[in-house]
C-alpha cells in the first residue's frame, strides 16, 4: 500500500528540524534550501506552513514533465529521476501545493521521496506534527485536514469560482 505525509499545523512550531534532517539525509549537508520539505514562515502574521509533496492521486507535476523524469518507484512513491530531469521547472509550476522545488545546487527538480518508507523529517519532528500515513480513508482524512488547515491559514481560496 502506498503512503504519504500528513502534516498537523496545530502542532508545527516552525523549528525547521524537518528541513535539516531531510537535507542531511539527501545531500549530506545541513542546507534547508536543498530540503524536500520547506517551511513557509511569516512571524509577523504568526504563519508557519510546512510544504511537502502530498503524493497526489493525479499528480500534475508528473503530467507536466516533458521528459518523464517523475514516476513511481517500486514502493508506489512518486519520485524524480535526476538523470532524466532537465530542470525546466514545469513540475514546480504545475504543483498547486508547493511540493516540488528546484535544487539550487544541481538545478534539478527535488521532491519528497518518503526516504524509502522511513522519512527523516518524521523522526526529526519533536512535536509529532509530521506523520507517515497509509493511503486509506483515515490517511486521506489526515492529509485533507492538513491541506484544509494550510489553505485556511494562508487565506488561499480553493474550489470552483462562482460567476
Amino acid at each position: 500500500m502506498t503512503s504519504f505525509l500528513a502534516i498537523d499545523l496545530n502542532k508545527c512550531t516552525g523549528c525547521r528540524n524537518c528541513e535539516l534532517a531531510c537535507s542531511a539525509k539527501h545531500t549530506n549537508s545541513f542546507n534547508p534550501r536543498r530540503s524536500r520539505i520547506q517551511i513557509l514562515k511569516d512571524e509577523v502574521q504568526n504563519l508557519v506552513v510546512p510544504m511537502v509533496c502530498l503524493q497526489c492521486e493525479v499528480p500534475l507535476c508528473q503530467q507536466a514533465c516533458p521528459t518523464g523524469a517523475i514516476s513511481y518507484n517500486e514502493k508506489g512513491t512518486l519520485v524524480v529521476d535526476k538523470e532524466i530531469c532537465i530542470g525546466c521547472e514545469n513540475c514546480v509550476t504545475a504543483c498547486v501545493y508547493g511540493g516540488i522545488e528546484i535544487d539550487p545546487q544541481t538545478l534539478k527538480a527535488i521532491k519528497c521521496d518518503l526516504c524509502w518508507g522511513d522519512p527523516a523529517c518524521v523522526k526529526a519532528c519533536d512535536y509529532s506534527a509530521i506523520s507517515l500515513v497509509e493511503s486509506n480513508p483515515e490517511g486521506h482524512k489526515a492529509r485533507k485536514h492538513g491541506v484544509d488547515l494550510a489553505f485556511d491559514t494562508t487565506k488561499i481560496k480553493t474550489g470552483e469560482v462562482a460567476e
